[in-house]
């Protein structure tokens, strides 16, 4: 008897084994994949990093990319210094994002739109298996802004073809590559297609982008001259930086949010980032979208 129930247990757990594992790979094969790609360490994380949040918390791989290193943007630190501080803060923040984050050694501020940049992203978006890629719209007042909208532009089509940087296996599916949102009108204004609540992570959002000290605290308050404004005691700058961190919800997007949450829900939504679908990658339609964005209504 006991070497017949020694046989039913080892039958039992191997049974058992044998289901979760399939279901973890089943529930892994299900989940979408996003890499989200800004000129510089810190703009994916302005963008993009309340839904990278919050796709990170329900078990989804997300990307944060950077195009160039951040080495000329500081009034005072330049150079391999400067890209050493702010490639270390970009990890710091991932963590906190719960995200991974690459940077690419191209020098701030000189970016253009090169075939040479164009395969590092195309090889980036492949090597992740994106299904999802959000990234600026071409047209910003900066310019590592706009070319990086382009770069990745370019990238759209030619990462499902196999004799495009042949050394990294073309995708099997396009994906679906979403502009993040901004506010310039001209040539056209951001349409946003998809609208995320993040009122509940926007704190994380908030001590995330506290990483990037370099840039929330030094170089944005000086460029933009409110550096009098910066807390003098780094216990206050957090709640000072989710100040300067939130937008106001503009009438477009809280439609945007009304379409995907509801106008009861929607009413309450404190802090949002939406996105357009851009016309080059796969065209979602709705009930796609939220197979994508699976915290939409929620």
């Amino acid at each position: 008897m006991k070497a017949i129930y020694k046989n039913f247990l080892f039958i039992f757990f191997l049974l058992f084994f044998m289901i979760t594992t399939d279901y973890a790979q089943n529930d892994s094969a299900n989940k979408v994949r996003i890499i989200i790609i800004g000129a510089h360490p810190d703009d994916c994380d302005i963008k993009g990093g309340g839904t990278a949040i919050l796709f990170s918390s329900m078990g989804y791989a997300v990307k944060f990319l950077s195009v160039t290193n951040g080495d000329a943007g500081h009034q005072t630190d330049k150079g391999v210094s400067l890209a050493k501080r702010r490639f270390a803060e970009a990890q710091e923040a991932g963590k906190r994002f719960g995200v991974t984050y690459d940077v690419l050694d191209n020098h701030d501020g000189q970016l253009l739109p090169t075939l040479e940049v164009r395969l590092q992203i195309i090889k980036k978006i492949r090597e992740w298996n994106a299904d999802i890629v959000i990234a600026p719209r071409p047209n910003d007042y900066h310019p590592d802004h706009r070319y990086t909208g382009v770069l990745v532009q370019d990238a759209a089509y030619m990462v499902a073809v196999p004799n495009v940087a042949p050394e990294s296996p073309a995708l099997k599916k396009n994906p679906v590559f979403l502009y993040a949102q901004d506010f310039f009108q001209r040539p056209n204004p951001f349409r946003p297609d998809i609208a995320v609540d993040i009122t509940k992570v926007y704190s994380q959002k908030v001590h995330a982008l506290d990483a990037h000290v370099s840039q929330m605290y030094e170089w944005l308050p000086w460029i933009g001259h409110y550096s009098q404004d910066v807390p003098a005691k780094a216990s206050e700058r957090e709640k000072w930086l989710a100040t300067r961190s939130s937008y106001a919800i503009t009438p477009d997007v809280r439609k945007s949010l009304e379409k995907w949450y509801g106008a009861g829900k929607a009413a309450n939504i404190l802090q949002a980032e939406a996105f357009e679908i851009c016309e080059y990658g796969v065209q979602p339609n709705e009930n796609e979208i939220k197979h994508l964005f699976p915290m939409l209504g929620n």
